[in-house]
Formats: structure tokens, sequence, C-alpha cells
């Protein structure tokens, strides 16, 4: 049996229908909850619980909106306005970087050859960009919209709230009891994020634009796609080894160059060269290998530009191994093992001796001090090269996402007059078409 206790208004309604008269008073059964019979006890206090709980729910509510906004806007600074390799909230945007790339080197897959995966990954950092925009701007909606909840008692409502009051700087009003402040508070955050977001990109631009100058330069000089052994040899065969000083010198300010500006905003790292078979990647392992091979080759010619070039240039490749979380070792042994074979490198010397570069050692005498030098960039080169993917070329190891072998440059002819005129010239790859995307050689008479 139950209980007898007085009925009053305040009797909940969910155990109205279970509730009896007995006697003028109700009969609450033996189970009904402790809150229930504490309510029908003390209806006043129960209240002023209710109200204290409500109360303490709206701050939390507040203060966990209030911390995301303050994180979106506080990592929004960091990528836009400091110029600091990213270390703590703003690597978020890393991870949008890294999911967009993924889902393009997915789609990339579906095509074999390399000029049409070119093509699909082409459009990764711009979509990029467009990730970034679109996580800042459903972060403050989220953050926003739970402010909103004590004010419109619906998260739903204060998520509706937010939005209208964020794209529209609180011109239209939607979502339930409108809270002025916030809604200002979010329409001025989303239009300096836009102004910010407009002066980024010719940031942006400008330093893409200076990376990409020297390596269409390097096209003449080291082929396409570029390689190290062919970088001294053209020089040799129109007699300009004179100027490889100053090419050094230009590569070691350009990889100081890159090195900031591509730690600082690494969205730069998504941006692809304009002609397919051009990379950054492959002209600055073409340098660094071209100086190691002349210091090795021919040391007492060999000027100090090279290895001031090959300094900066192990800097520059630390640098983004370290941002992009792969362990490197900054401190190699010279004799530690390498990629590439010692056949590889006794081939590439025999080249230069038939072109008559100068040596003034043999293959095997050099082989030491060469893999000496490469040991300190090559692993952080080819991890470099196949996470961008950049063209097949030799010396440049291997990619997980492509199966063609590595790619010869081409050498067009030295004419002169008197020349031979059966000589043949022998076109650099090309792409044909935005659609019908090929690789080929011709050769002209």
């Amino acid at each position: 049996m139950g209980r007898r206790v007085r009925a009053h208004a305040g009797t909940p309604q969910p155990y109205a229908h279970r509730a009896r008269a007995v006697g003028g008073g109700v009969h609450l059964p033996r189970r009904a909850p402790a809150r229930a019979r504490l309510r029908c006890r003390y209806p006043g206090a129960v209240r002023r619980a209710d109200q204290e709980l409500g109360v303490v729910l709206s701050v939390i509510d507040f203060v966990v909106g209030l911390a995301i906004v303050v994180l979106t806007i506080t990592g929004i600074l960091f990528v836009l306005v400091l110029p600091r390799q990213p270390f703590g909230i703003e690597r978020l945007t890393l991870l949008v970087n890294r999911t967009v790339r993924l889902f393009f080197v997915v789609l990339s897959r579906l095509v074999s050859s390399y000029e049409k995966k070119d093509a699909i990954l082409a459009p990764t950092a711009p979509v990029a960009l467009l990730g970034q925009i679109l996580f800042w701007a459903a972060s403050l909606i989220v953050g926003f919209g739970i402010m909103l909840v004590p004010t419109t008692h619906s998260l739903g409502l204060g998520l509706l709230q937010a939005l209208t009051a964020l794209f529209t700087v609180g011109a239209i009003h939607a979502g339930g009891v409108q809270n002025v402040g916030i809604d200002i508070w979010a329409g001025a955050t989303w239009v300096i994020v836009v102004a910010l977001q407009i002066a980024y990109l010719p940031t942006l631009y400008g330093a893409f634009s200076r990376r990409e100058s020297l390596v269409a330069m390097l096209e003449s000089r080291a082929g396409a796609p570029a390689w190290g052994p062919e970088l001294l040899a053209r020089h040799q065969l129109v007699g300009i080894l004179d100027t490889l000083p100053d090419l050094y010198k230009d590569w070691e300010l350009w990889s100081a160059d890159v090195a900031e500006s591509h730690s600082t905003y690494p969205i730069l790292l998504l941006f692809r060269s304009p002609e397919p078979w051009l990379s950054w990647t492959l002209g600055l392992l073409a340098v660094l290998d071209s100086a190691a091979l002349q210091l090795a080759l021919s040391p007492s010619a060999a000027p100090s530009q090279a290895r001031l070039c090959l300094r900066m240039g192990f800097t520059l490749t630390n640098r983004i191994a370290t941002l992009l979380g792969w362990e490197v070792n900054f401190d190699p042994q010279p004799d530690a093992p390498i990629q590439l074979t010692y056949e590889e490198f006794a081939d590439a010397v025999a080249m230069l001796e038939r072109v008559g570069f100068p040596l003034e050692r043999t293959a095997e005498q050099a082989w030491p001090d060469f893999h000496g030098w490469r040991v300190n960039y090559e692993e952080s080169m080819y991890h470099l090269t196949d996470r961008l993917i950049a063209p097949p070329a030799k010396w440049s190891g291997t990619r997980r996402h492509l199966h063609e072998a590595a790619e010869e440059p081409h050498r067009p002819p030295h004419r002169h007059p008197g020349s031979n005129p059966e000589a043949t010239f022998e076109e650099p790859l090309l792409v044909t078409s935005s659609w019908r995307l090929r690789r080929h050689r011709t050769n002209r008479p």
C-alpha cells in the first residue's frame, strides 16, 4: 500500500493518471521517483533548484560556445596574420589541407598517365583554401549557436540565428528570441575574416610566383623533368660553366625564401607548377645534386657558392619535413645508406665525361664525397617528391601513386654554323589538350 499525502495543484502531471483519491488525499505509488515526491512535498524548493540548474546549464552553454569562438578566431589570426610556423591550434588547418589532398589523391588513382593525374591534382590548393573558409565558418556557427542557446532555449534555433547573423551581418533575423549583442559580434567577426582572407591571397600568390620563376628558368638549364647531371652537362656543352656560381647563389636565396614562406603558409605545398613536367621539388633536387657532383668530381674548381647552396637546401628540406611531422636526422653520418646506387652515379659521371665536363676524380674516387653530401637531403626530398606526386624523374625516388618509369630530360641539339644537318630536334613533353591528355615526342628532320 502507499501513503497518504495532501492533494495540491503541484501534483506532477506524469503521475496524475496513477494517483487515486483516498479520503481527500492523493495516493502516490511507492515506485514514484524521489523527485516527484519532493515536488509534491516541497514545490517551492524544487522550483528554485530547477531555476538554479537552468542558470548553471546556461552558463556552461555560453562558456563552451565562447571557447569554440575564441579558439577559432585565434586559429584564424595565426594562419592569416601571424607569420610563424604552425604549432598550436592553427594546426587544425593542416588537417583540412590533408583531408582535401587525400581526396584528390584518391581521385587521381582513377587515371593512369602522369599528365592526367597532374590535371586532377591541380585544383587541390584552391579547394583546400575554400575548405579552410568553410571550416572556420562552421566552427563560428557552432560556437555562436551554442552561446545563443540560453536565449533561444534550443540548439537548433541558436544555430539558425548564428547562421543568419554570420552571413547577413545581422540584416536578417531568424531563430527565435534575438540576442542583438551576439548577432552583431558574429556578423562583425565574419566581415573581418573575409577581409583578412582577401589580403591573404596576394601573399600566397606572390610567394608562389617567386617560387616558380626560378623553376621555369631551370627548364633550359636542366631539362624537364630536371636532373642534376643534365644541368652540368648543358652548361659544359654551351660553355657557360662560369655562370654556375650565380646559379647556386640564386638557388640559395630561393631556398631561404621557400623555407620561410612554405613553413609559414603550408598550403603553398599544395600548389603545383603551371606545367605538368615542371616541379619545384625536382628543381631543388637537381640543383643540389649538381652542386654535390661538382664538389665531388672537381673540388678545386667548384665554387664556394655550391656549399652555401647545399647548406640552405638542407635547411629547407629539414624545415618542411619537420612541419609535416616526419622524423628528421639533422646530423646523419656521411657513410649512412642512401637509395641512389653507385652504378647510377657512375653512369652519370660517364655521361659528363662524354660531354667534356672537367673531371679531377674518377667516379670511384668521387663517390664517397658525393654520398656524404646526398645523405643530408635524399630522404627528405624523396619523401617530399612522393607526397606531392612530382613528375617521375631520374634520381628522385619512387612514387606510390605513379607507375610510370623515370622520364629522361630531353636535350635539344647544339646547333651552330656547319653543324650536322641530320641532327634532329626532340620536342619537349607536351600536353596536347585539356581534356585528352597524352605525352608524346616527335622528331623533326
